[in-house]
């Protein structure tokens, strides 16, 4: 099947083709520059947050921003925030297809289209930031994310860290599993797997929208990511609890998408360029959330009085069964059974490790 023919079927809307035309205009800018003709490369990169969102929107902004300087203006990428020019959940069509030259977003979108995505974001109980860093790029999970990604053109780079999120919002309290049946939560990914199979009602829906349907009883329940997200969107004026763990969403990978035809285009120092400042910004990002998330939690609590609360035992008990069975029916191809292996494996090593070096320090340090 023709890479573009692959693209299609994985459901390719109409505002993506209406980029077509700006795209050969790219390309040509795109390769008179690269034969030195004093012009910049103009790249356009489409994300799946609002323009400018604290944290995530703003780390698409450092991302380009990092490629225009380091590139010395021989490159410059424009950043479009979610509906601008493509909506939120066809980034990843857009910049297959070569309409957009790059992406910002997170793979666990793309479950529709790749089965096997989520794991390069979050896997519910997954790993931790610091362990996703280590299985990607020491533990083989970047090739592999790289393999899955190849038949559709995209090269994928990490480019952000949330570190571990919230459980979310809710507008009733759970304190046992017979709470989470039949509630309807916008939670995407493999946590919405999981949230299904405990009897919930998963939600895909962008970030745009997850205000207004808690708001108006469209939902009853929402993750979104941390505080310092979720106090910048006003969550808290549409939920009153407000649960950690996390458990959906441990360490979640935030993705540049880069198309493949355009990269391969690069002179050489400029790849150099798009990768390095792809995994600057994977760094930054995870230090803007631990530097400011605290600071934003003690806001919730104690100047808007949101009720937070700790998920029970039994229920978190609960949901880790649930994803471990679950787990083991992701796989299907060779290559998805090589993924879900390595990535199990590494899970299993870190954890090892952990016990004897972040756990107990932290359990020193209390």
């Amino acid at each position: 099947m023709k890479r573009r023919d692959l693209v299609r079927g994985l459901g390719a809307g109409a505002a993506v083709a209406g980029l077509t035309a700006c795209s050969k205009q790219a390309k040509q800018k795109q390769t008179k520059t690269a034969s030195f003709s004093g012009k910049p490369i103009e790249w356009t990169m489409v994300t799946t947050w609002p323009k400018n969102f604290a944290g995530l929107g703003e780390g698409a902004e450092y991302l380009a921003q990092l490629i225009n300087d380091l590139s010395g203006g021989r490159m410059q990428v424009k950043v479009y925030g979610s509906g601008e020019l493509v909506p939120a959940l066809q980034v990843f069509e857009s910049v297959a297809i070569g309409a957009a030259q790059m992406g910002h977003g997170a793979a666990y979108y793309w479950r529709g289209k790749l089965a096997m995505a989520p794991f390069f974001a979050s896997v519910p109980f997954g790993l931790n930031a610091q362990e996703m860093n280590g299985w990607l790029l020491h533990g083989g999970g970047l090739d592999l994310w790289r393999e899955l990604y190849e038949p559709v053109g995209l090269i994928p780079e990490p480019a952000g860290n949330t570190g571990v999120q919230m459980a979310g919002w809710f507008n009733k309290e759970i304190n046992s599993m017979d709470d989470v049946k039949g509630l309807k939560m916008r939670i995407p990914g493999l946590g919405g797997e999981v949230w299904k199979r405990a009897g919930g009602i998963p939600v895909l829906m962008p970030g745009s929208e997850v205000f207004t349907s808690l708001e108006t009883g469209a939902i009853d329940a929402a993750e979104w990511v941390g505080p310092y997200n979720d106090l910048a969107f006003g969550l808290f004026k549409a939920a009153k609890y407000y649960y950690y763990p996390g458990w959906h969403e441990p360490g979640t990978t935030l993705e540049a998408l880069i198309n493949k035809e355009a990269y391969k285009a690069l002179p050489e120092d400029l790849q150099q360029v798009v990768t390095n400042a792809c995994r600057a910004a994977n760094a930054d990002m995870l230090a803007d959330f631990t530097a400011r998330n605290n600071q934003a939690l003690k806001t919730l609590v104690e100047k808007h009085r949101v009720q937070l609360k700790e998920l029970p035992e039994d229920v978190l008990r609960e949901l880790a069964k649930i994803s471990d069975e679950m787990l083991e029916e992701q796989a299907s191809s060779d290559l998805d059974k090589r993924i879900l292996n390595s990535f199990i494996s590494f899970r299993d090593q870190a954890r090892q490790w952990h016990k004897v070096s972040e756990q107990s320090y932290y359990s020193a340090r209390s």
